[in-house]
């Protein structure tokens, strides 16, 4: 069955899933191998026009919340990204046969207001998944950034996140009070993820709260 094109569109925010071949654990070495990803992401920075909100690297999958600039070009950053980690996957362990599954899934986020709670839905995977018992504890998310202050030169701040407060420090709290609150946008996406991630490329996030 022939793949169906994606629609790209210009200055629009993706959400962004890749997961590893059968679940395979895509970093292997933690700290090497994690940082050896986010690298390589920087690296396109150079060549594609995009920023990148929120992000949260997993063992076996990722999530980058991304806007990009010219809609055509989303793809091939994607391919670029995943193609050179596979190379140096491939290198690092002598790895053969499929890293990714499939293609990368992406989810167009049409409405502003779904920038935030996406980006707190992608940060709070550690927790959810039982990794972490502080999000704070989890260095490979973007959550840091926001919640503490962190540096994070991956990071274009979430325009939403700007808005909370004039004063940073302010910001930060009430993010991290924000992050922690039980939110129904994350059962109506957990349940739309489940299903698009078995059919196919997922298309545009729902329009309720």
């Amino acid at each position: 069955m022939p793949r169906q094109n994606r629609n790209n569109y210009d200055d629009c925010i993706y959400h962004i899933i890749t997961r590893g071949n059968n679940k395979i654990k895509l970093f292997r070495k933690e700290e090497e191998d994690l940082q050896a990803c986010l690298n390589i992401i920087k690296r396109y920075k150079k060549k594609f026009e995009f920023c990148i909100y929120h992000y949260c690297l997993m063992p076996n999958h990722i999530h980058i919340l991304i806007r990009i600039t010219k809609g055509k070009e989303l793809p091939k950053l994607m391919h670029a990204v995943n193609l050179v980690y596979n190379n140096y996957y491939k290198k690092e362990y002598s790895h053969t046969g499929h890293l990714y599954e499939n293609r990368y899934k992406s989810l167009l986020i049409e409405d502003d207001s779904y920038l935030t709670e996406c980006g707190r839905y992608i940060e709070r995977n550690p927790l959810r998944a039982g990794m972490v018992k502080e999000l704070s504890d989890y260095p490979w998310s973007s959550y840091n950034f926001y919640a503490n202050g962190k540096r994070d030169n991956l990071i274009t701040p979430d325009p939403c996140y700007l808005e909370l407060a004039d004063k940073p420090k302010t910001r930060q709290r009430l993010y991290r009070e924000y992050v922690l609150q039980p939110r129904p946008y994350e059962k109506v996406l957990d349940s739309m993820l489940k299903l698009q991630l078995e059919s196919g490329t997922l298309e545009s996030v729902p329009n309720n709260s």
